[in-house]
């Protein structure tokens, strides 16, 4: 699909389903900022969130689904899939019904089925939030790799297998016209699953400039501060940056923070290595900005990763990325940041050691990083996204 004018998006009647609350966090915000974003570039959003925990730009037609004033279905009482299915069957309905019907309707994981089939009988396109990878590739890629490492992944914890949840998001898939990809690594899961190159739309993430924004530039000399961002899990590559900060000259001198809670049985496994002296563990902060203002790098060698945020925010706060290419999203190498192939603990250690040596480098990713920081925020993901709602109206639905 190809890149539409700034303006192409103006106009175009959008039904955002979501199935969570929206704002309130991790993929709660991300719609926020999508909705918001498409609305601010011109498109006629509609959203039908499951609750609503931030107000939306004025233009944007709220509908929830799952709440009434300050009223909200409890999804720990009722269940998680039971809320997601009863989300979607009240959208459904409400499609079916509508006299004004959109011209694009867009929807979330595990709360789209009966929308997607009436969207399908209605004739009108649709497109699929992938926040993640495949989940299948997903499932496998984590469950070895925690094998490989002697590291239990809880029974309810989100990549742990789920035989309901990878047969309804399977549905979900073949039901679609498009699935919107934020990163190369994502398509390239569904890619090699057999989906075709053009049901698969990439569009972008971003970040909030207002909120992450660049401190001073390191000083000469001044030993080498790394920083790691997120819920320490095994996808996330955190045992990786251990062993190659550890391999690292940088390590003699410099400093690796670690902001963010650990899985125990993980935390047991790492042990040694965080109890080296040149690393911190903070826990879970909610300073994440004034870390990333702070430090001169942020790692991320994740094995599996969508479009990890904290790349888009550590670029706009002057945070040079360390990240594997699963990870690499808005990341570009040798541009604004540095990329290893998954598990490459050799290349990680490296680009660490190159950036502790040569601060010119590191100045000049850097400066790369925040000349463009202005393309991957969400204004940016927003124009995106409502090009995105122009092209795929114009496509007739599968």
């Amino acid at each position: 699909m190809t890149q539409a004018s700034a303006t192409a998006g103006r106009g175009v009647r959008v039904l955002h389903s979501f199935p969570h609350r929206l704002g309130a966090g991790r993929i709660c915000d991300t719609a926020f900022y999508e909705v918001a974003g498409a609305a601010n570039a011109g498109a006629d959003v509609t959203v039908m969130p499951a609750s609503l925990a931030r107000t939306v730009p004025d233009g944007v037609t709220v509908r929830p689904t799952l709440a009434r004033g300050s009223v909200r279905v409890p999804y720990r009482v009722i269940g998680e899939l039971r809320a997601l299915r009863a989300h979607d069957h009240i959208v459904a309905r409400r499609l079916a019904r509508s006299r004004q019907r959109p011209d694009v309707v867009h929807v979330w994981p595990l709360g789209a089925l009966r929308t997607l089939e009436v969207a399908k009988r209605l004739g009108i396109p649709t497109v699929l939030e992938r926040p993640n990878t495949h989940t299948r590739y997903a499932y496998e890629t984590v469950r070895a790799e925690c094998e490989r490492l002697g590291v239990p992944l809880p029974a309810d914890h989100e990549h742990a297998f789920n035989e309901t949840v990878l047969r309804i998001e399977e549905a979900e898939y073949d039901l679609a016209d498009h699935l919107l990809c934020p990163s190369d690594f994502v398509a390239g899961t569904f890619e090699r699953a057999g989906y075709s190159p053009d049901r698969l739309v990439r569009h972008l993430y971003g970040y909030d400039p207002a909120v992450f924004t660049p401190g001073e530039p390191p000083a000469p000399g001044q030993p080498l501060r790394m920083l790691y961002v997120g819920v320490a899990a095994v996808r996330k590559g955190l045992h990786f940056a251990l062993e190659a900060w550890l391999r690292s000259p940088a390590s003699s001198s410099g400093t690796f923070t670690v902001a963010g809670d650990l899985l125990p049985a993980y935390g047991e496994k790492l042990k040694d290595q965080l109890a080296h002296p040149s690393v911190q563990v903070l826990g879970h902060r909610s300073d994440i900005p004034e870390l990333m203002r702070l430090h001169d790098v942020l790692v991320l060698p994740s094995i599996e990763e969508g479009s990890a945020l904290v790349c888009n925010e550590a670029i706009g706060s002057g945070c040079v990325p360390l990240v594997s290419d699963a990870a690499s999203g808005v990341c570009h190498h040798e541009v604004n940041a540095l990329v290893h192939p998954v598990r490459d603990v050799d290349a990680l250690a490296a680009h660490i050691t190159a950036v502790n040596a040569d601060r010119g480098l590191l100045r000049a990713l850097r400066e790369q990083g925040l000349a463009h920081a202005a393309d991957i925020t969400w204004s940016a993901a927003g124009r995106r996204l409502a090009d995105i709602y122009s092209e795929v109206a114009l496509v007739p639905a599968r």
